[in-house]
């Protein structure tokens, strides 16, 4: 199978009648070329389709004005942040590449280092790195963490108020009459997860309602392991009235496994979650959930680092505040 071949520079040059050092001053936006003829080579540019390339653009001028999205794994709460960078991009004069460096799992430790030693110095200008296992870094170039692993340290940060959302998510199962509330945490090496643990207990603390462990459990936020905790728990003999899941993955597999077992959401079981991904929407019944404002958190990622890069004097870490959003998955309990 024969592929198409690159269109180069030369062949720009040759179709447009000119030089190529004339082609390459009009790419590169250099004075001593007449207008007509920018606008022919320009004509002939997006005639052919003629991109330059990255590596050598970035030999030549230090900058490819593309910065990096980097990801563990492309799922719903990574490409909510993707949305969100996408339309700030727009007007900045940058591009934007999305780049998976994970394990296709989540859980490799280290591979923001991995893939910003990839793509660093010939492809990006820069980078915003999604709940990175890893916050220290030694690359030439500005770098920001959204919801890093370890919570805010010395990189620039965007987050969420993932210890106030606990709280409201809690609450509102307390204000519908819950007192034996499951929890089902996220990972244990996530602040987030740990912050959203702590505020469940803060809420139930200040409620004068103790906490039975055995009802506080580790879901990993993924939908899997998340299923087999949601299994014990509805299969404990005193079990939960109410689960507050750690994100809306895990809400979501409650949800199916709840149904499995023949018990009814809400009428049986009181289920929120957090996050607001799109797909708390779509579940039946739809999720009441904790909104993180996702896409806003990957436009205010990607603008920060664009300051960073122009030497723009601002705070280096943002965090944005969590709503509830109440939908049908819960409901008050039953006397």
């Amino acid at each position: 199978m024969a592929f198409p071949q690159r269109v180069k520079m030369s062949d720009v040059a040759r179709t447009a009648g000119v030089s190529v050092a004339t082609v390459s001053k009009v790419v590169n936006g250099r004075y001593g070329v007449a207008q007509a003829t920018v606008e022919r080579v320009q004509q002939v540019i997006r005639q052919l389709g003629y991109e330059a390339s990255l590596g050598a653009q970035s030999l030549r001028s230090h900058r490819t004005n593309v910065l990096g999205i980097l990801v563990a794994e492309f799922e719903p709460f990574s490409t909510e942040l993707l949305k969100g960078a996408s339309v700030e991009v727009a007007g900045t004069g940058y591009q934007l590449l999305a780049y998976s460096g994970g394990d296709g799992a989540g859980t490799a430790v280290g591979w923001e280092r991995r893939s910003l030693a990839r793509l660093s110095g010939t492809l990006i200008d820069g980078a915003v790195i999604v709940t990175p296992t890893v916050v220290e870094t030694k690359q030439g170039f500005h770098v920001v963490a959204v919801d890093p692993h370890t919570g805010p340290s010395g990189l620039p940060t965007v987050d969420s108020d993932n210890f106030a959302g606990a709280v409201l998510a809690t609450n509102y199962l307390l204000s519908l009459g819950h007192r034996r509330i499951g929890h089902i945490s996220g990972r244990r090496d996530l602040e987030s997860s740990r912050l959203r643990e702590a505020g469940f207990r803060q809420a139930m603390a200040d409620a004068g309602v103790t906490v039975d462990e055995r009802l506080v459990r580790v879901g990993g936020f993924r939908i899997e392991s998340a299923a087999e905790t949601a299994a014990e728990l509805l299969s404990l003999p005193d079990g939960p009235t109410a689960v507050f899941a750690g994100n809306d993955l895990s809400a979501i597999s409650t949800i199916d496994v709840a149904r499995s077992m023949g018990r009814s959401v809400p009428d049986d079981l009181s289920v929120i979650g957090f996050d607001n991904i799109p797909e708390s929407a779509l579940v039946n019944p739809p999720l009441t959930t904790i909104m993180q404002p996702l896409q806003r958190m990957g436009a205010e990622a990607l603008r920060l680092l664009v300051d960073l890069i122009a030497g723009v004097e601002r705070d280096t870490h943002i965090r944005l505040p969590t709503e509830l959003v109440v939908r049908s998955s819960c409901r008050p309990l039953r006397d």
